[in-house]
């Protein structure tokens, strides 16, 4: 329904992003994703089943000297 439709966030103002698209802009692969997030080295939020990497967490990964200031 539009209503559904409304309530729905553009893929580029979402502040998640899921596992397999975390690994994409780290090149790993998707297993290797699931794998961080089990050791810990990758943060997600989990909401129900669903894992989800916040953007500024991942941002954080890809540009340690940003994160260091």
């Amino acid at each position: 329904t539009r209503q559904e439709q409304s309530m729905r966030t553009p893929k580029d103002e979402r502040q998640t992003v899921t596992v397999p698209e975390a690994a994409r802009r780290l090149g790993i692969g998707r297993n290797s994703g699931y794998d961080a997030v089990k050791a810990g080295e990758l943060p997600v939020i989990r909401i129900g089943k669903r894992l989800l990497v916040p953007k500024a967490a991942l941002d954080r990964l890809l540009d340690p000297i940003k994160a260091a200031s």
